[in-house]
């Protein structure tokens, strides 16, 4: 085994408001290595995006506080750091594609003045190198004449050239760790596949260690290495995606394997998962799961039950996988 590209431990962060103190990142661990795809899912709300602005330090402010953890990136802790030391970090070291591209692209400015702004902020480059460098970016994910294209502004191109574009600027550097928070949601899913192969081929390309954010288990299972499953801001299951989707050990994540559809077969109900998620600034004693559990003894409702080793590089926080 590789040493960790990026390293999360027991990170917690708390969001401060009118109605409460809010628990968005609960003691959330994990480690993602060169080369391999972790992909974070679970319900709207259970932590996933917060974790990943937690890692680059952009949890929305003045609310969101990081009260503890350590977050190691090659071993380098970015806790630690100033504003200045992580805006030198962010898109040369550490890169996020988020969900909307248009959320992420300036609409006033051309595609290319963005593309070449992380190649001069990042690797120093200018003039006609700087240019050339731009549109090799935009040829490698898949962006026809990308010359042409430097001159485009972003309600020009379509939402998958878009995305793809976000995509160029995130690989500038190249970075180290690559975040895809949903990248392929609002893609129609002949785009979605070409999405996912680009990435996994910038992936194979840079050695690059990814955290992939998504609802979709499907994605999950087609580009995923390990999957971790979030609820009420803490990771209830996690282990490789053979041993996850073949015996999931956590009944939040079997539940979520079970209300997908699959092709073949036949039924009348989808299963759904009863009741909603929890009130993060007001959450139950004992398990956050357990009053949507068809499974919950008294015990769940009492003591929140800690990790447990579910299998082979697998656990859960499940009293159903305490020892006898």
């Amino acid at each position: 085994m590789t040493a960790p590209v990026i390293e999360v431990r027991d990170l917690q962060t708390r969001l401060v408001t009118r109605w409460g103190t809010i628990r968005a990142v609960d003691g959330v661990s994990f480690s993602v290595a060169e080369g391999e795809t972790l992909g974070l899912v679970g319900e709207s709300g259970s932590g996933k995006s917060m974790t990943c602005l937690s890692i680059l330090r952009l949890a929305p402010r003045p609310a969101a506080r990081i009260l503890g953890g350590s977050v190691l990136l090659d071993g380098e802790e970015l806790l630690t750091k100033s504003e200045r030391e992580m805006q030198r970090i962010r898109g040369k070291k550490v890169a996020m594609i988020l969900q909307d591209p248009m959320s992420s692209l300036n609409p006033v400015f051309s595609v290319g003045m963005q593309v070449r702004e992380p190649l001069a902020l990042h690797r120093g480059l200018s003039g006609r190198p700087l240019t050339e460098r731009a549109i090799e970016l935009l040829a490698s994910v898949g962006i026809a004449s990308a010359a042409t294209r430097l001159g485009a502004f972003p309600h020009q191109l379509s939402g998958g050239m878009r995305q793809r574009v976000v995509g160029a600027m995130a690989i500038a550097a190249p970075p180290r760790l690559l975040i895809a928070d949903e990248p392929t949601t609002s893609l129609d899913l002949t785009i979605q596949a070409q999405y996912l192969r680009l990435l996994k081929d910038l992936q194979m390309r840079h050695r690059l260690a990814m955290i992939f954010v998504t609802h979709n288990l499907g994605i999950v299972a087609k580009i995923c290495d390990r999957v971790a499953v979030m609820y009420a801001g803490r990771i209830v299951e996690a282990g490789p995606v053979a041993a996850i989707f073949g015996a999931p050990a956590h009944p939040y994540t079997r539940l979520l394997l079970e209300s997908v559809p699959r092709l073949g077969e036949t039924t009348e109900w989808l299963t759904a998962i009863e009741g909603q998620p929890p009130d993060l600034a007001a959450l139950p004693p004992g398990c956050a799961f357990a009053p949507r559990c068809p499974q919950a003894m008294d015990r769940c409702r009492a003591d929140a039950p800690p990790e447990f080793v579910a299998g082979p590089a697998q656990t859960s926080r499940c009293w159903l996988q305490a020892p006898p």
